[in-house]
């Protein structure tokens, strides 16, 4: 291998890390501008579009990129909000926003067309969809009813949004899937738009 193939390459990785930190910077700041859903699950669980950022990035880097992004933004949003969950909320929103960025980076790198891009998102919301609905029912919901009075209390913020939860998997099938697939219908196509405008500038 030539002196210019590694200096070549070692530009590229160093430009690559360059890419990782501002995208991940800016996914965190985005992470801020959350917002609730009320009419579709209660208002500790909030909206925001930090994953368009990283799943851009995760097109253009792959899924390694996809999932470093995703540590350090949550890594930042802990060290700037703190955290009420003792760090099981920023846990939990690491593996649920990696499901969906770093499964449709892994399809997207294999098919990189439109119709790739488009698959790539709906596998990503399946993703985000089930992955999501596993760690709410054993992490995210014992979590917080642990410090809001019990899993009861926690059931009754659902029915307040729809009288039908009546339990914690009613909870989950009710309140959070719609939820998340909300999030990743929304965050695929901001993503699925911008990244061919934005496209040239990441892989000057």
């Amino acid at each position: 291998m030539s002196i210019k193939s590694n200096n070549t390459k070692r530009r590229r990785a160093l430009y690559n890390l360059v890419k990782i930190a501002i995208l991940s910077a800016l996914s965190s700041v985005i992470m801020l501008l959350e917002f609730p859903i009320p009419f579709l699950a209660p208002g500790f669980y909030k909206l925001d579009f930090s994953e368009v950022i990283i799943l851009i990035g995760g097109f253009s880097m792959g899924p390694t990129a996809a999932l470093i992004m995703e540590f350090i933004k949550n890594l930042i949003n802990l060290l700037i909000d703190g955290s009420v969950t003792g760090g099981v909320g920023e846990l939990a929103n690491f593996l649920i926003g990696a499901s969906f960025t770093v499964s449709a980076s892994i399809v997207y790198k294999f098919i990189k067309t439109k119709k790739g891009a488009l698959i790539s998102c709906l596998v990503g919301c399946v993703s985000l969809a089930l992955v999501g609905a596993c760690i709410n029912y054993f992490i995210v919901v014992p979590a917080y009813a642990s410090m809001f009075g019990g899993i009861d209390n926690i059931i009754m913020t659902g029915a307040q949004v729809n009288p039908a939860v009546n339990s914690l998997f009613k909870f989950v099938l009710i309140c959070v899937i719609p939820f998340n697939l909300v999030k990743g219908v929304l965050c695929s196509v901001i993503s699925f738009l911008l990244y061919k405008k934005v496209s040239p500038i990441l892989h000057l």
